[in-house]
């Protein structure tokens, strides 16, 4: 796996979703940034989205082995709840960060790194 293009993809994408969420849906750039967030969302899940469901499968099976896996682009930012093994009843997400490509576990405040692309 291209790591290298897997990040360089993913902080597109970040950087696109920071952009949208700076223009007021009213601006006549929104449309077309949107689009821009799509297209570069949908050629991710092309280029590394089998790549990212196995590694993220992995990850749930060890620390979430009731939850389903969801695609990759859904780990982005707010990252995706799931109920842990180890502790139940707690709030808890696994977030896909970039700069390098990498999965945390966050509960509450704290976080655990349990994927990193190297």
């Amino acid at each position: 796996m291209d790591l290298k293009a897997l990040d360089k993809a993913l902080q597109e994408i970040v950087n696109t979703r920071n952009e949208l969420a700076q223009i007021d849906y009213n601006n006549p750039k929104y449309d077309d940034v949107e689009e821009k967030l799509h297209d570069l969302e949908d050629d991710f899940q092309d280029k590394f989205g089998g790549y990212l469901e196995e590694v993220i499968q992995k990850v749930h099976d060890q620390h979430c082995p009731d939850n389903d896996v969801l695609l990759p682009i859904a780990y982005l930012g707010d990252g995706v709840p799931v109920e842990l093994e180890k502790l139940p009843g707690k709030d808890a997400k696994l977030v896909l960060e970039a700069n390098p490509p990498r999965l945390f576990l966050r509960v509450k405040d704290k976080q655990q790194l349990v994927w990193e692309g190297k």
